[in-house]
Formats: structure tokens, sequence, C-alpha cells
């Protein structure tokens, strides 16, 4: 849980609900991760859609390689998320 303030997505009003329900829509919900971003609606926007050209974008690697990469580099980093 993060150790500052975020809106949770039932609590969401104006730009953030939408930018929620987009997020919902594509991942069946919306990740503490993301939900700290939400005092910012329009960063945690493009957070998400960075997140989505990287991982689902036009690229010479595999979805599959992609998510080893990010395996590698979070294990690298010590975040258990």
């Amino acid at each position: 849980m993060a150790w500052i303030r975020t809106i949770a997505p039932p609590d969401a009003g104006g730009e953030l609900a939408e930018v929620y329900r987009e997020i919902g829509a594509a991942r069946g919900g919306v990740g503490h991760i993301l939900q700290i971003q939400s005092l910012h609606p329009k960063a945690l926007k493009a957070h998400f859609d960075l997140y989505r050209s990287l991982m689902f974008g036009v690229s010479p690697l595999s979805r599959a390689e992609r998510e080893m990469i990010a395996t590698v580099v979070s294990a690298t980093n010590g975040c258990h998320y």
C-alpha cells in the first residue's frame, strides 16, 4: 500500500474516473501501483499509455521477451511488485 494519499476507483470523479475506466477495461481493475498517480490523472494516463506502447506496441521483441526484461529489471531493483 502507498504511503501517499491516493484516490480509490470507487471514489474517483471527473477525469480520474475516466482514466480508471480505461485502465479497468484493459486490465480488469486498477492496480495500487497505478493508483499512486491518482492525484495527477494526466500523469497516470501518460504512464498507462507508455506501458501499453512498450508492452503491446509493434516491436522486434516478443511479449514474453518484454515480460522477461521487466522481471529482470524489477528483481535487480529489488522491486517485489
